[in-house]
């Protein structure tokens, strides 16, 4: 399951769960999908932002002392 923010021609966003990407496609192209706002079936995907988890499995990096890493010999350091 995917979901994505869809907009109707008229501006109105809204959310919308869908099997697949291919899904989406196939439901707009065939009008099957409807403004909940105004009933408009002219719909495309609207701009959303990515959501991205955290992974549970990664590893947590102690915090960088005042003076910088490892008494200021870290290997980043320079980095930033």
């Amino acid at each position: 399951m995917i979901i994505y923010s869809v907009q109707c021609s008229r501006g109105h966003v809204f959310d919308e769960w869908f099997g697949n990407s291919a899904d989406f496609d196939v439901k707009a192209a065939n009008g099957d999908i409807s403004c909940p706002e105004c009933g408009d079936h002219q719909v495309g995907k609207a701009i959303m932002a990515p959501s991205i988890g955290k992974s549970a499995s990664a590893p947590s990096m102690p915090p960088c002392a005042a003076g910088g890493c490892a008494g200021g010999s870290c290997a980043f350091a320079n980095d930033f």
